[in-house]
């Protein structure tokens, strides 16, 4: 799998659990929505604060700074005050572990 990086088992997190990971200097979040996996940027586009410390309901990430809402298969805001999406990267699961490509 050119490209891609092992970041975690799939029986790391919970439905709903995140996990914060460094890959080629970035600051990513892997979110388990429902046992879909997901990796976006760990900071808000608004306000540059983590989205670690909010959760994650609905296929949606929530700030708790200010309540933004981000799809996480798009990284688009669903509400305000953020306009600007968070980035979004390709992941793969591939006998038991989580690959994400930056």
């Amino acid at each position: 799998m050119s490209g891609f990086v092992a970041i975690a088992t799939t029986g790391e997190l919970a439905p709903a659990g995140m996990k914060r990971v460094v890959v080629d200097g970035k600051r990513l979040l892997l979110c388990n929505a429902d046992g879909r996996y997901y990796v976006v940027d760990e900071m808000c586009s608004h306000e540059e604060y983590s989205l670690y410390l909010g959760c994650i309901k609905e296929g949606r990430i929530k700030c708790s700074l200010h309540g933004s809402y981000f799809d996480l298969a798009t990284g688009q805001p669903t509400c305000d005050p953020a306009d600007e999406p968070i980035r979004t990267y390709p992941v793969k699961i591939e006998a038991g572990q989580v690959w994400v490509e930056v």
